[in-house]
C-alpha cells in the first residue's frame, strides 16, 4: 500500500510528516473542481476533497490510500476560497476583522472501492485591525496563496485573537479527523512507530 497525498500544499505535506508518516508520495488533482454554489460551506468542502480524491485515483494502484483535502473561511455565509488579487485579499482580511469566522476543511480518505469524506469546522476569532496593518500583511505576500487571505502558521497568527476547535484544521488539515481514518483505513501512523 502506498499512501498518496492529493495536495501540493507544502503545510498538509508537513502535517502529515509530523503525524508520523513518513513514507508517501504526492500527487496534487489538477483538474478544475466544480460544486454546487448553493452548498453550504461544509458539504462544498466534502465535494471537493471528493473530486480531488477521485481524480488522484483514477491514476493509482487498486491497494493506494489516497489523502485529499479542501479548506474554505466562511462569514456571514460567505465562503472565501484564495483571494484573486490584493483588492480581494484586502477586503476579506477588512471583513475577518473584530469578528468570528469559521474554517471549513473536507476530508476524503480512499483506498480500493472504499471512501470516507467528512468535514471538520474550527470557529476563529480575529482582533481589530487597523488599515495600516492590513496593509502591512499584505506586504509579507502570505494572504495570496491562503484561503480568507491568511495563515495561522505563518505571519498571520498575529492576527488570531483566539481559536475554538483543531487548530491543524485551520492550517488546512484536521489532524486528529485524519489520524482516525488512517488507523480504520489499516494505515495508524502510531502502530507504524513514525513509520507509515
Amino acid at each position: 500500500m502506498q499512501i498518496i497525498l492529493a495536495s501540493q500544499s507544502p503545510r498538509r505535506r508537513q502535517l502529515l510528516e509530523q503525524m508520523g508518516v513518513r513514507d508517501f508520495t504526492v500527487r496534487p488533482a489538477v483538474g478544475e473542481e466544480k460544486a454546487d454554489p448553493g452548498l453550504s460551506p461544509a458539504e462544498l468542502v466534502e465535494a471537493l476533497s471528493r473530486q480531488k480524491a477521485a481524480e488522484v485515483a483514477a491514476g493509482a494502484e487498486e491497494d493506494d490510500l489516497i489523502v485529499a483535502a479542501d479548506t474554505v473561511v466562511a462569514i456571514d455565509g460567505l465562503v472565501l476560497g484564495k483571494p484573486r488579487d490584493r483588492a480581494e485579499a484586502a477586503e476579506m482580511l477588512a471583513r475577518l476583522s473584530g469578528r468570528v469566522h469559521q474554517v471549513f476543511s473536507g476530508l476524503t480518505v480512499r483506498r480500493g472501492d472504499r471512501t470516507v469524506t467528512l468535514h471538520e469546522c474550527t470557529q476563529v476569532r480575529f482582533r481589530k485591525l487597523s488599515r495600516r496593518e492590513i496593509e502591512a500583511y499584505l506586504d509579507t505576500g502570505e494572504p495570496m496563496d491562503k484561503a480568507g487571505a491568511y495563515g495561522i502558521q505563518g505571519c498571520g497568527a498575529v492576527l488570531v485573537e483566539s481559536i475554538s476547535g483543531d487548530f491543524y484544521n485551520v492550517m488546512g488539515l484536521p489532524v486528529c479527523r485524519l489520524y482516525e481514518l488512517l488507523r480504520e483505513f489499516g494505515a495508524d501512523p502510531l502502530a507504524a512507530g513514525g513509520a507509515t
